[in-house]
């Protein structure tokens, strides 16, 4: 980052997910080495190769009311949950729902700092959209005709109502946007939001992910691809990521979502600020609509372009929460091609984890997610560690977190977050520790 480009803090963080319904907990959870990876409960299960996920703790019915569900994606309602905590984190007046805010150019209105909503922006994504509408609508037409299919059909499956309801929510009026990159989209939700506050479109941003689409059309598919692992007869310990048995990974759901601010704003109202939101670098495969480039070679170039996007040297990277989803072939993968973009002196001294191996794989969801977890252990200075790592590949040449959580060094720290993304989608986020 240059000296005269704009600093991008984080304030606030929200999520619900397999581990528990919100940030707190989950991150407890986590560092426990608890599983959020449960058997499937529906009538036909027996009929699917697959018959486990790593479902939501708290449903979001238990959060909001049922008459909003009604209008709302399982995707979208839980986008809310997030978008809600990570807002009250960061010590901003309750939502009004859209409606202007009395006093918007004062502090401590309403219990909280007011935000001008034309300098507030959100940036929220979702690989996949609102699945569940679309299969259960199409089911509705089917069998009921389509006078009964709901005229929220539309909104509801649509890839960006999720940042519209935030927007809508919050009355973000600066911009709203959906970035759609498979595995990859709140990874670079997070990083179209840092460029938005560079650039002077925003002062704040509410950004994130979110996916919900555990499905027996997805187990299906995913099933099929032999993508998914068939551990059936233990799913707390099917996804495994770096461990010699590892067969696939675990489909998962949940929402993440972060307040980020310019440095110079959060100052002005007072804020807490969590970390350094530096940069992101991004790259495309350009090789295969499902496998990535064999010799890791994009994900290394994201890694590097996120490194100088920071302004900041290999040397200075002391952890990576790894995109590893617990496939054969991918977790080693990025391993090299972590060597690659960071050389191989840097990437020997830096701290590895897998955190998918306790929420499973969130996929648009997941980079957020992970960028929470990046962002509290440079906090925290306590890195989780992967659960169900038993047998260690033997291809595995670098540090790897095991058994217990691992405590990093105190002073200046940053670390990366990587996510990859069907369609040959790399991004890797960069944050640093606040002091």
């Amino acid at each position: 980052m240059s000296k005269s480009q704009t600093r991008v803090v984080v304030t606030g963080l929200g999520a619900t997910t397999p581990l528990g319904g919100d940030v707190p907990s989950t991150w407890s959870a986590l560092l426990a080495g608890e599983s959020g990876v449960r058997r499937l409960d529906w009538d036909d299960v027996e009929n699917l190769p697959v018959r486990f996920a790593a479902t939501l703790k708290v449903q979001p019915d238990t959060v909001l009311p049922k008459q909003s569900l009604r209008r709302l994606d399982r995707n979208q309602a839980i986008a809310l949950v997030a978008a809600r905590e990570a807002w009250t984190d960061a010590g901003f007046a309750p939502s009004t729902g859209g409606k202007p805010q009395k006093g918007m150019d004062k502090a401590g209105v309403e219990g909280g700092f007011v935000v001008d909503r034309d300098r507030l922006g959100v940036v929220v994504s979702s690989g996949i959209g609102g699945l569940h509408t679309a299969l259960n609508s199409y089911d509705v037409y089917k069998e009921k005709g389509w006078a009964r299919v709901s005229p929220f059909t539309v909104p509801m499956l649509m890839p960006n109502g999720a940042a519209g309801h935030v927007g809508i929510e919050f009355g973000a009026t600066a911009g709203s946007h959906a970035l759609v990159s498979a595995c990859a989209s709140s990874g670079e939700a997070v990083g179209y939001a840092i460029d938005m506050i560079r650039t002077g479109r925003a002062d704040v941003i509410i950004c994130g992910g979110t996916e919900a689409c555990i499905h027996p059309l997805q187990m299906a598919s995913f099933g099929s691809m032999r993508a998914l692992s068939t551990r059936n007869e233990e799913p707390e310990r099917a996804s495994r990521p770096y461990d010699k048995n590892r067969d696939g990974f675990v489909l998962g759901e949940g929402a993440a979502v972060m307040i980020l601010e310019s440095e110079e704003h959060a100052r002005a109202r007072g804020a807490r600020v969590y970390g350094i939101a530096s940069g992101a670098g991004y790259s495309n495969d350009a090789f295969d609509i499902v496998l990535p480039e064999p010799t890791g070679s994009g994900q290394a170039k994201a890694m590097q372009r996120a490194l100088a996007d920071a302004g900041l040297e290999p040397s200075d990277i002391i952890h990576i929460n790894a995109h590893a989803t617990s496939t054969p072939a991918g977790d080693v993968a990025e391993l090299a091609s972590t060597k690659a973009g960071l050389g191989e002196e840097a990437a020997s001294k830096v701290v590895i984890t897998a955190t998918k191996s306790m929420t499973g794989h969130l996929l648009g969801g997941a980079g957020a997610l992970e960028s929470i977890f990046t962002i509290l252990a440079l906090k925290e200075g306590l890195v989780p560690f992967v659960a169900n790592l038993e047998d260690l590949d033997d291809e595995v040449d670098l540090d790897i977190v095991r058994d217990e959580p691992r405590k990093l060094p105190d002073g200046p720290a940053a670390a990366l977050s990587n996510s990859f993304g069907f369609g040959g989608h790399n991004v890797s986020v960069v944050f640093e520790r606040a002091l």
